[in-house]
């Protein structure tokens, strides 16, 4: 039979205890949402589960280390150096470290291959890439190498939200390849294209850049509403359904979405 330990033997062999000042601060801080702009002492102090002294004490050291400032109306609210904090957190984060666990979670929603692109000047780059554990497509769209600009869902759909102006001198001034016989290699029909990419919120191509190799790609915006980058998903086009690829496409549009929020959540 197990007996139980007593004394300082018992303690958690954790660092800390759950009770300590620095969980208290964290729960002080916690309570403040979008519907709760400022806390009252008598607040802290029934969250806390403390006579209102004790949390007052709490709320005094956090003043001092400018995590709270006393509010105009009374009440106490978050402080300048949260404000530095967060603006610190901002510069820490890129496009890849946002994106990366959206694309491992849409490659394996849908059990394809996932790329995260961006354009610059008149190339596509391939930023990031997640694999599906069930399948694999036999594609050479690794980090940092560089798509055409005529060819492919991402592709299209990063200049499909490009000034339809400069679009268009990126095209003439392009040379346009053609990759197999569903390239579009005319500039007018490129155009009416990027048209109806806008229209539909994404791109779907088959066999233009890769034989037999579905791509589904939907812009991801960054905090001012400027499509900064792409996703999408390239599949063996003879494998997916119809059906198949109304989900892909629902997918990739959500998952583009995500990326998005948290990007202007970021830039915000």
């Amino acid at each position: 039979m197990l007996s139980r330990m007593s004394g300082p033997q018992s303690r958690t062999t954790g660092y800390r205890e759950r009770n300590s000042t620095a969980d208290r601060a964290l729960d002080i801080l916690g309570m403040f949402g979008d519907d709760v702009p400022v806390i009252t002492g008598s607040q802290v102090a029934a969250r806390l589960g403390v006579a209102r002294s004790t949390g007052y004490r709490y709320i005094q050291t956090l003043i001092a280390n400018r995590y709270l400032e006393e509010a105009p109306g009374g009440g106490f609210r978050l402080g300048m150096r949260l404000l530095e904090l967060a603006r610190l957190a901002r510069r820490t984060y890129g496009l890849s470290e946002i994106a990366v666990p959206v694309l491992s979670e849409l490659a394996a929603a849908v059990d394809e291959t996932v790329l995260l692109t961006r354009r610059v000047g008149d190339l596509v780059v391939c930023l990031d890439r997640a694999e599906s554990q069930v399948h694999r497509v036999r594609i050479s769209y690794e980090r940092g190498s560089t798509l055409p600009l005529n060819a492919g869902a991402s592709a299209l759909v990063l200049l499909a939200w490009t000034d339809p102006a400069e679009a268009r001198t990126l095209l003439e001034r392009a040379t346009l390849q053609s990759f197999t016989s569903s390239t579009l290699t005319d500039v007018d029909a490129l155009m009416a294209r990027l048209e109806q990419i806008r229209d539909d919120g994404f791109s779907v191509t088959r066999s233009e850049l890769d034989h037999d190799v579905l791509g589904v790609a939907a812009p991801i915006r960054d905090g001012e509403g400027r499509v900064a980058a792409a996703v999408s998903v390239a599949a063996v086009a003879s494998r997916i359904s119809r059906q198949g690829e109304e989900e892909i496409r629902r997918q990739v549009c959500r998952a583009a979405a995500t990326i998005s929020d948290r990007l202007a959540e970021v830039d915000g």
